[in-house]
Order: structure tokens, then C-alpha cells, then sequence
């Protein structure tokens, strides 16, 4: 084994105990996708999911005794899995790929649904997923109002909930256990300030907006014009469109905003697919890598791929890789021990300066 190897290895042993010693201290009917993507293992490797520390003594916790559930054992036990979107999204492909792999490598019965990109498909599969007999619940929101049904049906047979990568609008130890994700309103602060250097912090800038309805956007949105504001007077944000996170969509938003400011310095885009879609329609303008600047969240290798090729300038990774982390918060509420009812993870970022090399690391 050569010395990198053992670095690497050394690296991974010492995250997944960092991983597990967080969580402890901070404490579905059949998908459509089943065996579509199943070569994307969810194998965390070096990019797995790590907790970000939290304030000492600053992180409300939740237990099986405060929540009104019971201990159980996570081997017995049978857990749904409600995925929000069609997995035509790498994102989405990781995210799945990553919960199997970990019921696999566990043991444990696993229930999936994909809801298709319908929020009532969604409360309708965890529904299904509550009465196939699911005693756990692991729901990757679509939106994040509109859970009352689900909510209900779940508090009836005290089925704990955590959520990933978006929140609901409820009550942590009450209504679901925890959220697992990201620090959205930091991912959009370091967007702005990786657009401020791409750009010098001059000119006019586009924000490609994700999908209405869930914190994600409202969080990346607030945190990229707040850091503009701050830090960039001399940067001005001159157009504002939802591209709902999807690059046919980022693609047609592009489109129109060429037409409307043809003089745009940096394109914000809130995730990477509408990022990408951006790159098309300067493309198919006869625009050249460089000419505008794009900034985007995900960490996609196509998204990496395009810092490569000069056409993006950062990229601020959104880890989809939630299975280890998942299983891991489930396993500990349900031996009774705490858990954090925010559990925020880290994310790193790609930059002309790591493209290359780290191109292996994104998903």
C-alpha cells in the first residue's frame, strides 16, 4: 500500500469516528428507480458526509423518551424511504443509491418511494409507506409546508421521521426527530463570495432560482444577497427567475436573460443541473468560457467537470451521500440515546485551484 493510500484510509477511519461520535454527542412501496441506479453505490469513500461541530452546549437533542416513541432495534425494524424527485438529478441519483447501500450494508428492511416531483405523490407514497408497515421513516421533502396528513398518520403510530437534505415546517422532537442537511444560508454566503472573486466584485448578476415552496431556496437566496450586500456594493443582482433545479429549465431561464440583459457579468445558479443548463444557452449564444461567470451549489463531477473546462468558475458542494449519517441517527434515538434534532454536515468546494484533482470525489 503505498503512503497516499494509507493517508486516505487513515483519513476515512478517523471522519466515520468523528461521524458516529457526533451524532451520539449531539445529540416504501417499491420505487420506480429500484436497480435503475444501483451502480451508484452511495459509497461515501473520502467525500463522506462529516457533522459539522456544533456551539458547546448549544444543540437541543432529541430522545425515544421525550419523542413518545420506543426502543427498538434497528436489524428488526423496517424503514420507508420517500424520495421527492424524478432521478434524472445526480443529486437525487447519490441521494437514493447512498440510503440502500447503507440499509444493505446494515441489514435492514428497507421501503422505497419516489414521489416523481408531485408533493401529493409524496404524502400519498408515505401514506402507502406508514400502512406496508414501516417503523421508521426517512423522507427527503419535496416542499416544506403541507406535511399535516403525514404528520398525523405517523403521531398515531408514534413512527419516528427524519428528515434530509430539506426541512418541514414542524416541530423537531415532536412531529419528526431530526433534520440532516447542509447549512443552506452559508452555502449561498460562500457562492457570493466565490462570485465576488470571479468577478471582482463588479457588475450585474443573475440568481437561477431553485424550486418555491422549500428552505433550500428562500436559505441559498438569502445567504448570496446578504453576503452581495455586505461584502460587494459594486455588484448588482438585475434579474431573478426560478429554474425549479432543473437544467432544461436553468437552460430556458438562460435563454431569456441574454435576451433581457445581454451585458450579465455572473450567473448565481442554486444548484448545479440549472448551472449547467446556464452553460448551454451561453454556448448556443456563441458566448465563450469565461465571458460570463457561474457560480453554483451541488457539487455534480459535471458541474466539477466545467471548472475544468472554464465554463464555471466555483462550485460550493451539497453532499448527497446521507445513508451512513441517516442510519447512523436512527440507530442511536432508537437505543434510546440522543441525538440533535439539527444535525448540520459540512461541505467542501471546488475551485479552479482543486477541479482537477478532486474530480474523483464528486458525485
Amino acid at each position: 500500500m503505498t503512503s497516499s493510500a494509507v493517508r486516505r484510509t487513515a483519513t476515512r477511519t478517523l471522519l466515520a469516528t468523528t461521524l458516529v461520535a457526533s451524532i451520539a454527542l449531539t445529540g416504501c412501496a417499491k420505487s420506480e428507480d429500484d436497480g435503475a441506479n444501483d451502480k451508484n453505490t452511495g459509497s461515501t469513500g473520502d467525500s463522506g458526509q462529516v457533522v459539522a461541530t456544533p456551539a458547546a452546549g448549544n444543540a437541543e437533542t432529541c430522545t425515544v423518551e421525550k419523542f413518545g416513541g420506543k426502543k427498538l432495534d434497528l436489524k428488526s425494524a423496517t424503514v420507508g424511504f420517500s424520495q421527492s424527485e424524478k432521478e434524472a438529478n445526480p443529486f437525487r441519483i447519490a441521494e437514493t443509491a447512498s440510503i440502500k447501500a447503507e440499509a444493505g450494508n446494515r441489514g435492514v428492511k428497507l421501503l422505497t418511494a419516489n414521489a416523481q416531483s408531485q408533493f401529493s405523490k409524496q404524502i400519498s407514497d408515505v401514506q402507502d409507506l406508514i400502512a406496508k408497515g414501516a417503523d421508521l421513516l426517512v423522507i427527503a421533502p419535496l416542499n416544506s409546508d403541507g406535511w399535516g396528513p403525514v404528520l398525523r398518520s405517523a403521531a398515531a403510530k408514534h413512527i419516528p421521521i427524519v428528515t434530509i437534505d430539506r426541512k418541514i415546517n414542524a416541530a423537531a422532537c415532536k412531529d419528526y426527530v431530526s433534520f440532516i442537511g447542509s447549512d443552506f444560508v452559508e452555502q449561498g454566503k460562500r457562492a457570493a463570495d466565490q462570485m465576488i472573486e470571479a468577478t471582482g466584485g463588479k457588475g450585474k448578476v443573475a440568481i437561477l432560482l431553485g424550486a418555491a415552496g422549500n428552505n433550500v431556496t428562500t436559505e441559498r437566496t438569502k445567504g448570496f444577497k446578504d453576503q452581495i450586500k455586505a461584502k460587494a456594493p459594486g455588484l448588482q443582482v438585475v434579474f431573478e427567475q426560478t429554474g425549479e433545479f432543473a437544467r432544461e429549465k436553468g437552460q430556458q431561464v438562460t435563454e431569456q436573460l441574454i435576451q433581457s440583459n445581454p451585458g450579465i457579468t455572473g450567473i448565481y445558479a442554486e444548484n448545479d443541473e440549472m448551472g449547467l443548463g446556464a452553460v448551454n444557452a451561453l454556448k448556443g449564444a456563441g458566448k465563450k468560457a469565461g465571458d460570463v461567470k457561474i457560480v453554483t451549489i451541488d457539487g455534480t463531477r459535471n458541474a466539477v467537470q466545467g471548472i475544468v473546462d472554464g465554463w464555471i468558475d466555483g462550485v460550493i458542494e451539497s453532499n448527497p451521500r446521507f445513508g451512513p449519517l441517516a442510519f447512523q441517527t436512527l440507530d442511536t434515538f432508537t437505543k434510546g440515546e440522543k441525538v440533535s434534532q439539527n444535525i448540520v454536515i459540512q461541505d467542501s468546494a471546488y475551485t479552479g485551484k482543486n477541479a482537477k484533482s478532486d474530480l474523483g470525489k464528486a458525485y
